[in-house]
């Protein structure tokens, strides 16, 4: 039996690339969403075995709502994908550039494209809601003369052409995407984790968090402030940690438990290649 992946998109998004760089292909059965919200929700509700959710891009940053998305449907973090983003223009088959009126897309992939939709003269920009969708949209409706900047599975999927390869202003365009489950998942030699805490009003403790992880060797990867909303002024820390040697990691955890509030491990895997 196929395990049920759950995307925020549809067949031919960026996350059902993602979905197979990880799992596979056609080792999965998709369960489509629109909104990130949906995604976790079918995962704890268990619609979906895991999910796949983007978590920050390397242009865009963080993807602020998702961790808390994860947080409170208290899903597990089991795994990591980091994927290159390629932007394609497609359209239908026998379009001719010069004949284009309209591109529409995800207001993510037009802003990662913008030096060449500024090119483009006289083409009305119009946003979407998804990268995927409006190439489905362009093929099932046969809208002559409008592209959409989406992938290559999408022109693939939707039999579309794609009229210019890589067309995003910086070709270094990485989004990293979560793979989550409604259970922990024992992850055998994990070299990687993702924890959560507060700190409340103890001044300078984050200073010294810090430096604590530094020395027990450590690799602090990330780290990410979100508000409370119930409290104003103060934030949980979100923190990604790679190491080398197990214990330096269960002495972290130990030793940081006893200098932060709410410690909460989110997720414990083996850290994506990039």
């Amino acid at each position: 039996m196929k395990n049920s992946i759950a995307i925020q998109g549809i067949l031919g998004s960026y996350h059902h690339e993602a979905t197979e760089l990880y799992f596979g292909k056609d080792n999965f059965k998709l369960l489509e969403c629109n909104t990130f919200k949906e995604l976790t929700s079918a995962v704890k509700l268990g619609k979906a075995h895991f999910g796949i959710i983007a978590i920050e891009n390397s242009i865009a940053g963080t993807i602020l709502p998702n961790y808390t998305f994860i947080t409170n449907d208290k899903l597990s973090i089991i795994g990591e994908v980091y994927m290159p983003i390629h932007h394609h223009l497609i359209a239908l088959k026998d379009t001719d550039l010069n004949n284009l009126t309209e591109v529409q897309s995800h207001p993510m992939a037009l802003l990662q494209c913008m030096n060449f939709l500024e090119a483009l003269k006289g083409v009305k920009v119009v946003e979407s809601v998804d990268t995927a969708l409006s190439a489905k949209i362009i093929a099932n409706n046969k809208l002559l003369n409008v592209a959409t900047i989406a992938s290559k599975k999408a022109a693939e999927v939707y039999g579309l052409q794609i009229l210019n390869n890589e067309i995003q202003t910086n070709k270094e365009n990485f989004t990293r995407f979560f793979v989550v489950s409604k259970n922990e998942v024992k992850i055998n030699n994990f070299n990687k984790a993702s924890l959560k805490f507060s700190l409340g009003d103890k001044k300078g403790n984050l200073a010294k968090v810090l430096t604590t992880i530094s020395k027990l060797n450590v690799n602090l990867t990330k780290i990410q402030s979100i508000p409370i909303i119930e409290k104003p002024w103060e934030y949980s820390f979100y923190i990604d940690v790679v190491f080398d040697e197990l214990n330096k990691y269960l002495e972290m955890k130990e030793v940081i438990h006893k200098m932060v509030q709410d410690l909460q491990i989110l997720g414990e895997y083996i850290k994506g290649k990039e």
